[in-house]
């Protein structure tokens, strides 16, 4: 590979965080109303009450304008591991294609097949076989979501692969480890139950805006009493797969843990930070404190991530700069081993050039000692290693928040729906309203923990993401950036206008 232009690494970078997150404004909402939709049209089928097929109608229509723009995304975010990252494309396409593959083969065609019936077929079907297809678009998005997930998280925890020093490639080894990744599971189920969540909280917003405004007064507080209880259930299982998510971090991504924990030196019975302000400019061996203030849980973090009160957890210092009471071999330690496989790899390439068939071979044994580490001897210094704490430490604070408020609002929402004087509460309404756009972005913080937690990796531990951008110039990438930033603008802004419409229609216009 050549030399690296980091303004390309850059440019594709931030190109791809405005498609993904982007993408992922639409994403929560097709999962999460996908299933309310199901939920109001099952309640319509059993009651046989026409306010029901209304009610359900109207949801349906505000879900087919958000899946058009998000399907729409999607496929631009798949195009660029082609064009500004294809040498990762290149090295990891046999594993990551696969689960995105049948995404697109199995479960996008399921929803697109019954897409159709759905919004369709309401005086053309039966109402049991419209009904099915309804389940079936909800559960076709979320499988969807499944094989996505899956290839995320083999970035996350690569496993089910082998290295082919040959071919200089990630081939894929056993599938079902892949898909049955402890990472993966953790990160669609979470995913999957916050999204319930964004769909609920839609819902509540929209039907908030009606009550406070004394319109649709009785659709709207029939929708929020199921969008409360579903976003009651899904608020307390994304607790839960939440909790999950971190134990598989304290495993598999340690340093990610300590990114979003600020926890700069280990130690056993290590605490959870429960809120705390990091110090400014603080990096890794510097003395400096951790935080300027912090309250804390005693203990709770190696509970959290050992499920052991006095278990150890090893901080940035322990795993950049090694700890060998604890047996964490230091970055530096794996640079040294991993330029070594670089350069047995650079002989594996000039013998099967030359057709040197013994040379190969010897340099293949040579490279299998040290292939561990191949990624770590693409990096410059130690620190490198080190994501941007600031960034993943509020962004996981933020939303672990913001999920608690959740969870305390739908209970609310459903106390006062049961006492029936939920329209009288304007105060909670007015929370109600806001809920929506806290959600998203709560989900979108998410994110960031994920991805920019995972930083400098590409494939945790063995790509380093400047090793896997394709090698074109940085004014390529600028332009396109520029003409996606554009499109994507003005597709908002028709999304929220239609959205807008639509919902100042109400009901009674579907």
């Amino acid at each position: 590979m050549g030399e690296i232009d980091l303004a390309t690494v850059n440019w594709a970078r931030a190109q791809f965080i405005l498609t993904a997150m982007y993408h992922w404004l639409f994403v929560p909402i097709t999962l999460g109303l996908s299933f309310l939709c199901a939920f109001f049209e099952s309640i319509y089928v059993r009651t046989g009450k026409e306010e029901w097929k209304h009610l359900t109608k109207f949801w349906m229509t505000l879900f087919g304008i958000n899946f058009a723009i998000g399907v729409a995304t999607g496929i631009i975010m798949e195009f660029e591991f082609g064009t500004n990252w294809s040498s990762y494309s290149w090295m990891v396409g046999d594993i990551f294609g696969a689960p995105l593959a049948i995404e697109g083969i199995f479960a996008f065609f399921l929803e697109a097949t019954f897409f159709a019936v759905m919004f369709f077929g309401w005086e053309r079907t039966s109402k049991g076989f419209h009904l099915f297809s309804t389940w079936m678009v909800a559960i076709g998005s979320n499988l969807s979501a499944l094989w996505i997930l899956v290839a995320n998280g083999w970035m996350q925890y690569p496993v089910g692969m082998a290295f082919n020093p040959t071919s200089a490639r990630f081939e894929m080894q056993n599938f079902w480890e892949v898909l049955f990744s402890p990472v993966a599971m953790a990160k669609f189920t979470h995913t999957t139950s916050s999204s319930f969540v964004v769909g609920s909280l839609f819902v509540i917003t929209v039907s908030s805006y009606y009550l406070l405004k004394g319109r649709h007064v009785e659709m709207a507080k029939k929708s929020i009493i199921v969008a409360s209880v579903f976003g009651l259930i899904g608020s307390v299982f994304a607790a839960f797969t939440g909790d999950e998510s971190a134990y598989a971090n304290g495993h598999f991504q340690p340093m990610k843990m300590a990114a979003y924990e600020g926890l700069y030196e280990g130690s056993k019975g290590a605490d959870l930070v429960a809120m705390g302000i990091l110090t400014s400019g603080k990096k890794v061996g510097d003395g400096q404190p951790p935080f300027a203030f912090e309250v804390s849980i005693p203990k709770g973090l190696s509970l959290l991530a050992k499920r052991d009160f006095g278990a150890f957890v090893p901080g940035i210092k322990d795993l950049v700069y090694g700890n060998e009471a604890e047996g964490i071999m230091s970055v530096g330690d794996k640079m040294a081993k991993g330029k070594v496989a670089i350069a047995d790899l650079a002989l594996i390439q000039k013998a099967k050039k030359d057709g040197d068939e013994q040379a190969k071979t010897a340099a293949i044994e040579r490279f299998k000692v040290n292939q561990d580490y191949l990624g770590f001897g693409y990096l410059d210094t130690p620190e490198e290693a080190v994501p941007p704490v600031a960034s993943t430490y509020y962004s996981f604070h933020v939303m672990v928040y913001l999920g608690t408020f959740f969870l305390l609002l739908t209970l609310l929402f459903l106390y006062y729906s049961y006492k029936d004087t939920l329209a009288e509460k304007k105060w909670l309404l007015v929370l109600g309203f806001c809920s929506f756009f806290l959600a998203l972005t709560a989900s979108e913080l998410g994110w960031v923990v994920a991805e920019v937690g995972r930083q400098p990796w590409a494939i945790q531990d063995l790509l380093p993401v400047k090793m896997a951008t394709t090698q074109i110039a940085a004014g390529h990438v600028q332009a396109s950036f520029a003409i996606f930033f554009v499109l994507f603008a003005v597709l908002l802004l028709a999304e929220i206008k239609i959205m807008l419409k639509q919902i100042k229609i109400g009901p009674e216009g579907v």
